[in-house]
């Protein structure tokens, strides 16, 4: 074990991968880093999942500083293996947010949700994930014998959770092979994407002192199951009083929730390369897999994009405030910074335009005509990473939201990713996603 001088603070960022890279310095110099953050590199930014650089306008010039949140702050592992980790911002070396910095991208669409409507998100996001090569239980979904065999790293991971303020909600085996959930508490703003975060890093940390592995890829088997990523939605005013909810509407939707979910409906197919960002996810994306293949509204359904949840309060005020709606259409392929960060976009919009959304759908929309769901408002969601980045490509919102040098660099460096894996068959596809995420 290492003295305390010699100890280190890693600072991380979630990149466009989704992937935690980042940098460390000794614990002692913590009162600077923290101000002045730790050197990092524009070109970074082009690095892919599959650790290649896709063409990059930076070049090898230029320099930026990975500051540290010290409201993030937290400590992994065990005795003798303990390490700090904050989360960071990417700043220009004069301090202002960098354009490519994730986190700072989010914290930017809540401002501007907030300054339209003096909302505050309220939200959580809800992890499915794999164990990678485990003997699989037979007759075991949602089955004692596989929470069993969890049970001492599950309940591991939920005391590291909890020390970091990173509240755990519930914990289950899943329905596929070897498959866990594990769900947070709402969280306000920021902190929310932050959680999902710590979430993943302390999953594979405590997990791997186990002897076992996890994988969040979106899909492992091009047959099997698809591990998704839902983010429940629900809305505050800044004294707290709860905004998502009002009785008088058959579906309980308040006025606000509408306009939102409108929004995030109306441009859902637009931001899908930021939502399910690689190749794989698009194979989960498909009818009868519990997922999202239109761009629908549905009323506890769970094949719906957007989900209103069920509430289990009796009278007003328990309603109001446990009403929520989820976004299913996501995976772990996509930093929650950036999957956060289109939504709350999408959704600002939707309350700038007064959008309606679709009425909520209560069947299988896979048996629908083109021209009846057309009808509806409904159309289904890109088939493919490539079609849903060239939706992204020709947004006019997207690129106002994000701005288009954002833009051309997330599509290069999607487009390089798609090329790493040219050739391949899907399972083996699905085999190099499963071993970077």
């Amino acid at each position: 074990m290492g003295s305390s001088e010699s100890k280190m603070v890693f600072v991380a960022t979630s990149d466009l991968s989704g992937l935690v890279r980042g940098k460390s310095f000794p614990i002692s110099e913590w009162e600077k880093r923290s101000v002045r953050g730790v050197g990092w590199t524009p070109t970074n930014v082009q690095i892919t999942c599959f650790d290649t650089i896709a063409e990059s306008p930076f070049g090898s010039l230029g320099d930026l500083a990975l500051v540290p949140d010290a409201a993030t702050r937290f400590q992994m592992g065990g005795s003798g293996h303990a390490l700090d980790i904050a989360l960071g911002d990417i700043q220009s070396l004069e301090g202002e947010p960098w354009d490519f910095c994730t986190r700072s991208i989010a914290r930017r669409a809540l401002r501007e949700l907030h300054e339209l409507s003096g909302v505050t998100v309220l939200s959580a996001f809800e992890h499915e994930f794999q164990l990678k090569d485990a003997p699989v239980r037979a007759g075991d979904s949602f089955g004692l014998k596989g929470f069993r065999d969890a049970q001492a790293w599950a309940e591991a991971l939920i005391g590291e959770l909890d020390r970091t303020g990173c509240k755990p909600d519930t914990f289950m085996k899943e329905y596929g092979p070897s498959q866990y959930e594990i769900t947070n508490k709402p969280a306000t703003g920021l902190v929310s994407a932050d959680n999902a975060v710590i979430l993943r890093i302390l999953t594979d940390d405590v997990l791997r002192r186990f002897g076992v592995a996890s994988s969040f890829s979106p899909i492992l088997d091009p047959a099997g199951v698809g591990n998704g990523v839902h983010i429940h939605f629900s809305f505050v005013d800044d004294h707290g009083v709860p905004l998502t909810h009002d009785a008088s509407d058959p579906f309980g939707m308040s006025e606000l929730t509408r306009h939102f979910i409108g929004g995030v409906l109306k441009y859902l197919d637009q931001i899908m390369a930021l939502l399910a960002p690689s190749e794989i996810s698009y194979l989960r994306l498909t009818p009868h897999r519990w997922s999202a293949a239109f761009n629908n509204l549905g009323y506890r359904d769970r094949e719906a994009s957007v989900r209103i949840c069920p509430v289990s309060g009796r009278d007003k005020e328990a309603i109001a405030r446990q009403y929520n709606f989820e976004v299913r259409a996501v995976d772990a392929a996509a930093s929650p910074y950036l999957a956060y960060a289109a939504l709350v976009f999408a959704g600002t919009q939707g309350l700038r335009d007064q959008i309606e959304p679709p009425s909520p759908t209560q069947e299988d929309l896979s048996l629908c005509t083109a021209e009846e769901l057309a009808k509806r408002g409904v159309q289904r969601l890109p088939q493919s990473l490539a079609q849903a980045l060239d939706a992204m490509d020709g947004s006019k919102m997207v690129r106002e939201w994000f701005g288009d040098e954002f833009v051309n660099v997330y599509l290069a460096h999607k487009h390089k990713e798609i090329a790493e894996l040219e050739g391949l068959e899907w399972q083996d596809k699905c085999n190099r996603y499963k071993e970077v995420y």
